[in-house]
């Protein structure tokens, strides 16, 4: 249990990019009266090309930036630093963090119902194989196919998300999906949940899509039970969002993850 002073402190978020604001999305959504703190490493971005060694350096340092925001508990919204860095950071970090991969896992194993799973990534994440363990963790006999797609990033960041272009190249990424007749396919990139329309259009309506950004919601509000730590003021949430380059850039693209414009976007440095 928090003491009640610090039930009024922000849920910090961070991510390598933009991706992770589908995150704060969901959260502003299912948990209006807490404040949030998002942190972008844009000086960074992509993570999903890095090493292991990286990301968890990368991912530390997040953590240090956000903790300075005297935020209560944090999510890891980014799948690369999820597979690679999350139980590192338990071993460092009192504070209550967790990450995107098993609600998503959780949600795709509940999803199923021939027991063959989808995963689409960053290559970062497919190597790291973090969907494959907690999905065979949870249920050994379901099977999975994992598939990197490094060029869906940039092509969401265009804006390009119904382009013939992007159609054809998740034609390309998904065909061995379609293939394995997988009826479940989880997101494994917080910027895919863009891509929904093209996906569907590409896998067809059965493929039950699972949004690791809306999942994680569940786990928070559990966190934040279990410690008692709900914000329980009746006040307008504040957000506040932190890069670590190019503020101008991520105001401009904020609005394609988010619905709306932010006003404000400092700059701090890692």
């Amino acid at each position: 249990m928090l003491k009640s002073s610090s039930k009024s402190h922000p849920i910090g978020v961070f991510d390598s990019g933009l991706g992770g604001l589908t995150v704060v999305k969901a959260l502003m959504r299912r948990l209006p009266n807490e404040d949030i703190v998002y942190f972008g490493d844009t000086a960074r971005v992509p993570y999903g090309t890095k090493s292991r060694e990286s990301i968890i350096r990368f991912s530390k340092e997040n953590v240090a930036i956000l903790l300075k925001q005297q935020v209560k508990m944090i999510v890891i919204a980014c799948n690369s630093s999820s597979s690679h860095a999350l139980a590192a950071l338990h071993e460092i970090y009192d504070v209550p963090i967790i990450g995107v991969i098993e609600p998503g896992c959780r949600a795709a194993v509940k999803a199923t119902k021939n027991k063959k799973i989808g995963i689409i990534a960053t290559p970062a994440t497919i190597n790291s194989y973090a969907y494959l363990q907690e999905i065979a963790r949870l249920d050994s006999t379901i099977k999975v196919l994992g598939q990197a797609c490094p060029l869906f990033v940039p092509l969401i960041e265009e804006g390009w998300l119904t382009k013939p272009v992007t159609v054809a190249i998740a034609k390309e990424y998904c065909k061995q999906l379609r293939h394995s007749l997988i009826d479940t396919l989880i997101l494994g990139c917080t910027h895919y949940p863009l891509l929904k329309p093209t996906l569907r259009k590409v896998l067809g309506a059965k493929v039950k899509l699972v949004d690791s950004a809306e999942e994680v919601v569940h786990d928070v509000k559990d966190v934040l039970e279990k410690k008692k730590a709900f914000n329980l003021k009746t006040h307008k949430a504040t957000y506040k969002f932190l890069v670590s380059d190019e503020p101008a850039h991520f105001q401009k693209l904020a609005r394609r993850f988010l619905g709306f414009d932010i006003k404000d976007v400092e700059r701090c440095n890692v």
